[in-house]
């Protein structure tokens, strides 16, 4: 962690408690099909980036409980195929995946919100990049949203939008 770093553990929590607020609004009244839509076979589509933001939600809620609790702990590396069969994967909607991961960030962001700025300089051990703090996690864990709600923008672009944009389509590339 660099020096001064703890007073930046608000920045990164005020970005996650923003997060389901941008994605409720950019996805209000979208349809079923557009959640499901994908680009190609191997690429996501709005539903399933939205589940894999709640393992997610999952993964880092646990670590940063268990970074506050224990003594530099060791986690392993995420592993996405594994979480791709929890229950969560099995909800029927992507309204209904946008709505547990509004409800489980709420509960994140009420606990993270509680943090003194001194536990940011909690540290764990992860298998692959070694040590790390919490305040470091919870910047990645922004950068990650943000990534995410790229990508989530340009899925919903690409499908609402750039299709019926006729001629403009040479002014814009979408890449979802």
């Amino acid at each position: 962690m660099q020096p001064g770093d703890s007073g930046r553990l608000q920045a990164a929590i005020a970005l996650l408690e923003k997060t389901p607020k941008l994605l409720e609004t950019l996805l209000e009244g979208v349809s079923e099909e557009t959640f499901t839509w994908k680009p190609a076979p191997d690429r996501w589509s709005i539903a399933e980036v939205l589940k894999h933001l709640l393992g997610i939600e999952e993964v880092y809620t646990a670590r940063a409980q268990r970074m506050l609790i224990e003594e530099s702990p060791k986690f392993e590396k995420y592993d996405p195929a594994a979480a791709s069969s929890e229950p969560h994967s099995l909800r029927h909607s992507g309204e209904d995946d946008l709505v547990a991961f509004v409800e489980a960030r709420g509960g994140t962001v009420a606990f993270l919100s509680m943090l003194p700025p001194s536990a940011g300089e909690r540290s764990a051990q992860h298998a692959e990049i070694g040590k790390f703090t919490l305040s470091e996690m919870l910047h990645e864990w922004a950068n990650h949203d943000l990534g995410h709600l790229r990508q989530i923008a340009e899925l919903f672009r690409a499908r609402e939008f750039y299709l019926y944009a006729g001629s403009f389509q040479k002014y814009s590339n979408p890449k979802p």
